[in-house]
C-alpha cells in the first residue's frame, strides 16, 4: 500500500491474529455466560463478571473493527466481505451473551450493591454503576421487559416505510441544468442545484423535489404519526414523563438544557433575518424565496486546496493549542492514520474509528477543496479526542458520548476557520470564508434548533391526544420557518413538505445536541483564543475524560456550563460579528 492509505497492520499484521483473537472472544464468551444468575453470589463472581464482559468488549471492538475497516477499503473484495460478515456475526452473539449483566445489576439488594460498592475493585466501575443504577426506576420486571423487547420489529416500522417510500419508492422528475441538458433530479444532487447561480434551476428543483414528496403527503404523516405513538409507548412504558425526558435520559440531560437552547435561539432570531436580508441584498433580488437560500455569496471563487496543503492550514490552526497537541496531530497523520483519497470500491463519506490500546483512523475521500479540508480538521478533532481519551481512561471510559464528541470536532473546525479569517486578506477570500462559516451557524445551530422545535410541537400535540394530520405537519412546520427566516423570506408553500424527508424525525430529540455541540466549540475556542494556556489545559483535560462522567459534567469542568443560555449566546455573538464584517465587506 502507498502513504496514502491507512495501516491496518498496527491492528493485526496479518489474518492469522485476527483469527486468534476471534477464537478468543468466543472462549471468554463461553465462560462469561456461565456467570449469569450468580452476580450476586460474591464480590469475586461481581467483579469478575464485569471484568470479563470489559475485555469480551475490548476484544470484540478491535476484532469488528478491523473487518470492517478492511471492507471499507474495498467493498467489492470477496475475502473482506467474508471476513465482515464473521465480525458482524460474533458482534451480536456477544451482545445478546453479555446482556443479563445491567437487568442482573438491577435486580440485587440494595444492601448487596452497597456491598459490592465498598469493595476495592468497585473504583474503576463507579460511572459505569451510576450509570446503571440511575436506570432502575425506568426499568420493567424481567417478564415485562421480554414483553416490550418483543415490541421492536413491530415498532421498527414507522422506520422501514420512511426508509422505503424515501430511497425506494419515491421517482423524482427530470429538469434542466443551467446548460439546459435533462438531468434526473435526486436527493443526492439536489443541493448540488439549490447552489445553482441559475436561479429558474434552483426553482424548478425546488417545486419539483416537495412537489414529489407532496403527493404522498398523507402516508408520510401516517408514517411520522406512527413514530411520534412509538416514541410515546416507550417513554409511558418506561415511566418517564414526556418522550423527550425520555430521549434525553440517556445522556442525563435535564429537558431544561434543551428548552434553554430553544429560548435562547428563538431570542435571538432577529440575527438570522439580518442574514437572510444581508443575502437578499448580495444577491440582489427583489423577493427572497426558500430555494435562494444556498446558493453561494462568492460565487466566483475557486478555491483548490491539495491534501499537502490541508494538513498545514490544520496545523497552523492548531499551533494555539501548544507542541505536545501539534506534535501527536502531526505524527498521527504521517504515521498514515488516514486513508485519504476516493478510489472504486471504497466506502464513500468520512469517519473516524479508534482501537483501544493502538490509534485512531480517519476514512476520508479528500477531494482537493476547502469543504475536504474541514472534513479533514472535522475528523482529526474527533482522532485528537479518541487519543487523549485511550490513553488516560480504561476501555470502559475510552469512547465519548456523541454529546461531547460533536464538541471535539466543531472544535477544530472553528480554529481552522479562525486562523483563516486572521491570516487571510483578499476579499473575495474572506466573503467565501464568512460565508462558509455563517452557513454552519445556519444549518446547525438555527435549523437543527427549528428542528428541535419542531420536534417538541409534534410531540406535545400527540401526547395531549391529538391526531398529526398532514396538514397540522405542514401548518406547524410553515409557522417555524417564517418565524426563523424573518421577514425578508418568502416562504414558499412546497417548504411547508420538508418535514416529510428528515430521517432524523424517526430519531426523536436527537438533532438538538449538532446545535449545542457548535456553541459548547465556539465557546471553548473563545476561551481558548482569549485565554491561552489555562484554556488550553482545561480543553485537553477534557479530551482526556473521554466518556468517564455525564456530558454536562465533563463540559461544566472545561469551562462550559450548557445548563446556561451562555455558550448559545456566544455562538450568536460570533455569528453577528461574522455579519458586520460580511456587511461591510459588501457594500
Amino acid at each position: 500500500m502507498n502513504k496514502d492509505n491507512w495501516i491496518l497492520e498496527d491492528i493485526y499484521p496479518n489474518q492469522d491474529e485476527w483469527e486468534k483473537d476471534l477464537r478468543r472472544v468466543e472462549t471468554l464468551l463461553e465462560e462469561a455466560e456461565k456467570l449469569q444468575g450468580k452476580l450476586g453470589d460474591s464480590a469475586d463472581t461481581f467483579f469478575g463478571a464485569l471484568n470479563s464482559s470489559t475485555q469480551i468488549q475490548e476484544l470484540i471492538v478491535k476484532v469488528y473493527c478491523y473487518a470492517r475497516m478492511k471492507l471499507d477499503e474495498d467493498n467489492s473484495n470477496p475475502s473482506a466481505q467474508a471476513l465482515f460478515g464473521r465480525a458482524a456475526a460474533l458482534l451480536t452473539r456477544v451482545e445478546t451473551a453479555l446482556s443479563f449483566i445491567a437487568p442482573e445489576i438491577l435486580a440485587l439488594p440494595d444492601q448487596t450493591i452497597s456491598n459490592f460498592r465498598g469493595d476495592q475493585r468497585s473504583a474503576t466501575y463507579s460511572h459505569y454503576l451510576d450509570d446503571i443504577l440511575r436506570q432502575k426506576p425506568h426499568t420493567l420486571s424481567s417478564a415485562e421487559e421480554q414483553v416490550v423487547a418483543r415490541t421492536g420489529e413491530i415498532t421498527s416500522t414507522p422506520d422501514e416505510i420512511f426508509k422505503m417510500l424515501n430511497n425506494a419508492d419515491l421517482t423524482f422528475p427530470i429538469i434542466k441544468d443551467d446548460e439546459g441538458k435533462e438531468i434526473e433530479l435526486t436527493k443526492g444532487n439536489f443541493i448540488m442545484l439549490m447552489q445553482n447561480k441559475d436561479r429558474s434551476v434552483r426553482r424548478e428543483a425546488f417545486h419539483a423535489l416537495y412537489g414529489t414528496y407532496g403527493k404522498l403527503e398523507n402516508t408520510f404523516a401516517a408514517s411520522l404519526n406512527a413514530g411520534v405513538k412509538r416514541d410515546i409507548f416507550y417513554a409511558k412504558v418506561r415511566k418517564h414523563q414526556s418522550a423527550q425526558s425520555a430521549s434525553l435520559f440517556a445522556d442525563n440531560i435535564p429537558p431544561a438544557v434543551y428548552d434553554s437552547l430553544v429560548q435562547t435561539v428563538r431570542s435571538n432570531l432577529g440575527q438570522m433575518h439580518r442574514y437572510m436580508q444581508l443575502r437578499k441584498r448580495i444577491l440582489g433580488l427583489d423577493e427572497l424565496h426558500m430555494y435562494d437560500i444556498y446558493v453561494p455569496l462568492a460565487e466566483d471563487v475557486k478555491w483548490q486546496v491539495a491534501y499537502p496543503e490541508a494538513v498545514e492550514m490544520l496545523k497552523k490552526g492548531v499551533a494555539v493549542m501548544g507542541s505536545s497537541y501539534g506534535e501527536i496531530l502531526s505524527k498521527g497523520l504521517d504515521s498514515r492514520w488516514a486513508d485519504i483519497y476516493e478510489r472504486k470500491g471504497k466506502t464513500s463519506g468520512a469517519y473516524c474509528d479508534s482501537i483501544y490500546g493502538v490509534h485512531p483512523f480517519l476514512l476520508l475521500n479528500y477531494q482537493n477543496n476547502l469543504d475536504s479540508a474541514f472534513t479533514l480538521a472535522h475528523e482529526m478533532g474527533r482522532a485528537m479526542h479518541f487519543y487523549y481519551s485511550g490513553k488516560e481512561q480504561p476501555f470502559i471510559y475510552s469512547q465519548p458520548a456523541i454529546f461531547t464528541a460533536e464538541v471535539a470536532s466543531t472544535v477544530h473546525e472553528s480554529l481552522l476557520m479562525e486562523h483563516l479569517l486572521q491570516t487571510i486578506s483578499d476579499r473575495d477570500r474572506r466573503i467565501y470564508l464568512i460565508n462558509y462559516y455563517l452557513e454552519i451557524f445556519r444549518g446547525t445551530l438555527f435549523r437543527q434548533t427549528m428542528f428541535a422545535e419542531y420536534e417538541q410541537i409534534i410531540h406535545e400535540k400527540a401526547e395531549n391526544g391529538e391526531a398529526l394530520t398532514s396538514h397540522f405537519l405542514k401548518e406547524a412546520y410553515h409557522e417555524l420557518n417564517t418565524a426563523y427566516q424573518g421577514p425578508e423570506m418568502v416562504v414558499d408553500p412546497e417548504i411547508d413538505m420538508e418535514w416529510a424527508r428528515i430521517p432524523h424525525f424517526y430519531d426523536a430529540f436527537y438533532v438538538y445536541k449538532y446545535a449545542t455541540g457548535l456553541s459548547a466549540a465556539v465557546s471553548l475556542v473563545r476561551q481558548i483564543l482569549t485565554k491561552g494556556k489555562p484554556a488550553v489545559e482545561s480543553y485537553i483535560s477534557f479530551l482526556q475524560t473521554g466518556g468517564s462522567d455525564y456530558p454536562l459534567n465533563l463540559l461544566q469542568k472545561a469551562g462550559v456550563d450548557m445548563t446556561s443560555p451562555q455558550p448559545v449566546q456566544d455562538a450568536m455573538n460570533r455569528f453577528s460579528s461574522l455579519l458586520d464584517e460580511l456587511e461591510s465587506l459588501t457594500k
